[in-house]
């Protein structure tokens, strides 16, 4: 493995987050902007202070393409371009970061990471749909999943926290934030997931609708007059818990008696455990199940609502270490039949990680 320091460049839907990652794992600066409107300066500061090797970019579609990392130049950004019709809340700014980040250290080697890639290794009973033939092969309707980042770095560190490797346990990764997702990792690898050919399937999110009849849309474009784009725009932004109760932030609407919040979090819940024990049939049972993400991590009374439903395959939680939660913490009952733990998410970690096995091998 190639030893360098990193910089990790990751672009949410307004957010810009720039993590320099020692060989060691430990951050050597940080620059985390809630408001980032495409500029290189904060990135040109942060690579003039702290002279990293390399710069690692979190993408999030790296369609049939990009089965892992890959070095950038103009044929690969072109090809990460062409999938933003899949993404188009997160590939566009994704590219922004790039082109910034270019701009700023042209002479450094910058890598692409992707969160589809880990979902490379599903089996096609979990890739495909059941559609015509002819959708499949020639215009690639497919399940990729996203996250992967994530979830990749979730089966290290649960394994290394209960003493074991991720490639002896099945694990459920619960990615839970304003976007959300599973994974089933099955001895390392991923075996099953909830998001499909784009990140609006799946569970409830913040302002996304998850999984939904697609006869909606056909009747909404056909009987009620609205543009496709509308009804998709809709579905992404003004949908989830934002649709249904008028706000994103879960802890606040768990602790709501408005009938509004209550109904929404009812929605959440309900959809999260089926969701889990779906992922749970996909490796026959499961040993460890992890939470993750800004809601995974922060949120205690949603872990124990989730604990309490789920019990009836062995999730058992110890009530007050649930509710003292302080970064990476072991929450299993003493007589749980799994082991259940909350994670923080280091998306930078395995990006820093992935980045220097591309530069090791070229």
């Amino acid at each position: 493995m190639v030893r360098m320091s990193i910089l990790v460049v990751n672009v949410g839907s307004s957010s810009l987050k720039l993590d320099v990652v020692a060989d060691d794992d430990t951050v050597l600066e940080s620059a985390h902007l809630s408001s980032w409107d495409g500029d290189v300066v904060s990135i040109a500061t942060i690579i003039s202070r702290c002279a990293p090797a390399a710069v690692g970019h979190r993408v999030v579609h790296g369609g049939a393409s990009f089965r892992q990392a890959q070095l950038l130049d103009g044929a690969a950004i072109e090809s990460i371009e062409a999938l933003s019709p899949l993404a188009p809340l997160h590939q566009p700014r994704a590219l922004a970061g790039i082109h910034a980040a270019m701009d700023a250290a042209p002479h450094l080697p910058h890598v692409a990471c992707f969160d589809t890639g880990f979902h490379s290794t599903l089996p096609d009973k979990a890739v495909l749909y059941a559609v015509p033939r002819d959708w499949i092969e020639r215009l690639g309707v497919r399940r990729y999943g996203f996250h992967g980042l994530s979830h990749a770095y979730v089966a290290e560190r649960a394994a290394a926290m209960l003493g074991k490797d991720a490639h002896e346990l099945r694990i459920i990764s619960c990615h839970l934030g304003s976007g959300a997702s599973l994974c089933a990792i099955d001895h390392g690898e991923s075996v099953d997931t909830t998001m499909g050919m784009t990140p609006l399937e799946g569970l409830v999110m913040g302002t996304r609708s998850g999984s939904i009849d697609p006869g909606i849309i056909s009747w909404l474009h056909s009987e009620q007059r609205l543009p496709v784009s509308s009804i998709i725009e809709e579905l992404e932004l003004r949908s989830g818990l934002l649709g249904l109760a008028g706000s994103t932030d879960l802890d606040e609407l768990l602790h709501s008696a408005e009938p509004h919040a209550r109904q929404a979090t009812e929605i959440y819940v309900h959809r999260l455990c089926a969701a889990i024990a779906a992922m749970a049939a996909s490796m026959a049972g499961f040993d460890v199940l992890v939470f993750t993400g800004g809601v995974g991590e922060n949120v205690p009374r949603l872990r124990g609502l989730v604990a309490h439903r789920l019990s009836f395959l062995g999730v058992q939680i110890d009530g007050d270490v649930n509710e003292g939660v302080e970064g990476d913490t072991d929450i299993t009952a003493e007589d749980a039949v799994c082991s259940t733990l909350v994670v923080a998410a280091r998306e930078d970690l395995r990006i820093a990680a992935e980045t220097r096995a591309v530069l090791a091998v070229g």
